[in-house]
C-alpha cells in the first residue's frame, strides 16, 4: 500500500506543469512532442535496455555508446532525456538541489536538465568560476557555476569522448567517483552535488578512449555489433522521413510506448530501494566477474546494481535468473579480459553455470 501511495504521488509529479523551459537546460528549445521517440530508433535494443536502467538508478553511472557514424547514438542519448521524469527543486538554487523539506522552502518542478559538453569546453565552465562583473559590483566574490551543477540531476551528455582533454576527464573522473564538485581556487572555497546521467558517444575510428574512464562507466555498449539487416534498414529510412516530414505527427504514433517508458522508469525508482539480491546471486556475479578476468570489483558491483534495477524497472520484487544475465551481459562481458567466442575448443565446452534461481518470496 505505502509503495501505491509512493507511486501514484511519483505520478502526479510528472503531471505538474513542467515543459516551460527551465534554467539551467541547454536544451530547454526542445519539444518533447518533436523529440525523435526511443522506441522508434531501429534496433539497437541492448542500448535502449541499458539507457532506461541507467535513468532508473543513479549508481548506474553512465552509458558509453561507441559506433560509427549515423548510428542513432545521439539521438538515443536525446530520446532517453525525453522519458526522465521531472524534478523538484529549491528556488534560486544554482545546481538544482532537491528540497529538504523545511518550513518556508520554495520549490518549483522543473524539467530534467539536459546539457551537452562541448570539445573545446574549459575547465573554468565544466566546474564553474569567480563572476568578475558580479564580484565588482556587489563587492563581494560572486561565484557562477559550471556545466556540472547545471546537469545534477539530469543529463550529461559528452559526444565524441574519445577527443575530450585529458584534464577534463580527470575532472569528470572525480565527479563519477564522488557524486559532488569540489572547487578550491581564487578565494572560493565550495563543494555541491553532481550526479547527472552521463552519456558519452564516440566514433572508434577516431581513436579510442582512456580504458580508465570507460572503467568508470557502468555500461559500455556498441552500437555497431548488431548491424541492422536489409528489412531494419528500410525500415530505418522510412522512420527518418517521416519524422523529417511532420516531427509531430511521428512522435505522435509513438505515444502509448513513450508514455509507458515514462512511467515505468518513475515506478522502478520506486520499487528500486525494496529489491533484495540473494547471497547466491551476489556469488554468481562475482564468479562470473572473475570467469571473464576482469580488474577490480567495478564489474560485479555495477552488474549487482543492474540486475536489481531490471527486476524494478520489469515491477518484481526479487531478482530472476533473467535479470542476472542481462548483468553480465552490460556490465561484465565488456569488461572482460577474455573473449568468451574465441576461446580454444576444450574451454568452450566449459559453459558457464546457470544463473542462481531467485530467493523465496517474503512471508
Amino acid at each position: 500500500a505505502d509503495r501505491a501511495a509512493a507511486a501514484e504521488a511519483a505520478l502526479a509529479a510528472e503531471d505538474a506543469p513542467s515543459r516551460a523551459g527551465p534554467a539551467g537546460d541547454d536544451d530547454a528549445s526542445q519539444d518533447p512532442l518533436r523529440a525523435f521517440p526511443l522506441a522508434g530508433v531501429v534496433g539497437q535494443d541492448a542500448i535502449k535496455m541499458a539507457l532506461l536502467l541507467a535513468a532508473v538508478n543513479q549508481r548506474i553511472t553512465g552509458v558509453c555508446i561507441s559506433g560509427r557514424r549515423g548510428t542513432a547514438k545521439s539521438v538515443m542519448a536525446r530520446a532517453i532525456h525525453m522519458l526522465m521524469p521531472p524534478i523538484e527543486v529549491v528556488k534560486g538554487s544554482q545546481y538544482n538541489a532537491a528540497p529538504r523539506g523545511v518550513d518556508g522552502e520554495e520549490t518549483a518542478v522543473i524539467r530534467a536538465p539536459f546539457v551537452q559538453l562541448p570539445l573545446n569546453v574549459t575547465e573554468d565552465r565544466l566546474v564553474g568560476s569567480v563572476d568578475v562583473e558580479a564580484s565588482v559590483r556587489t563587492g563581494k566574490t560572486v561565484f557562477q557555476p559550471g556545466l556540472l551543477a547545471r546537469a545534477h540531476r539530469g543529463v550529461l551528455y559528452i559526444d565524441e569522448l574519445n577527443l575530450l582533454d585529458d584534464s577534463l576527464a580527470n575532472v569528470l573522473l572525480d565527479v563519477l567517483s564522488e557524486g559532488c564538485v569540489r572547487i578550491e581556487r581564487e578565494g572560493i572555497s565550495l563543494t555541491h552535488p553532481c550526479r547527472p546521467l552521463l552519456i558519452a558517444t564516440y566514433n572508434p575510428e577516431e581513436g579510442e578512449v582512456r580504458p580508465h574512464f570507460m572503467d568508470r562507466l557502468a555500461i559500455s555498449l556498441s552500437a555497431d555489433s548488431s548491424p541492422l539487416n536489409l528489412d531494419q534498414r528500410i525500415e530505418a529510412v522510412e522512420a527518418v522521413n517521416n519524422y523529417s516530414n511532420d516531427a509531430l505527427k511521428y512522435a505522435a504514433t509513438y505515444t502509448e510506448e513513450t508514455d509507458g517508458m515514462a512511467t515505468s522508469i518513475i515506478l522502478a525508482r520506486e520499487y528500486l530501494p525494496e529489491i533484495e539480491m540473494s547471497k547466491e546471486q551476489k556469488v554468481y556475479l562475482a564468479q562470473e566477474a572473475a570467469r571473464a578476468q576482469c580488474q577490480g570489483h567495478r564489474a560485479e558491483i555495477f552488474a549487482a546494481e543492474l540486475a536489481k534495477t531490471a527486476a524494478a524497472l520489469e515491477g518484481r520484487d526479487v531478482v530472476s535468473k533473467e535479470d542476472l544475465r542481462l548483468a553480465v551481459k552490460l556490465c561484465i562481458l565488456p569488461r572482460a579480459k577474455i573473449q568468451m567466442d574465441n576461446q580454444p575448443d576444450d574451454q568452450q565446452q566449459q559453459q558457464p553455470p546457470p544463473p542462481p534461481p531467485p530467493p523465496p518470496p517474503y512471508p
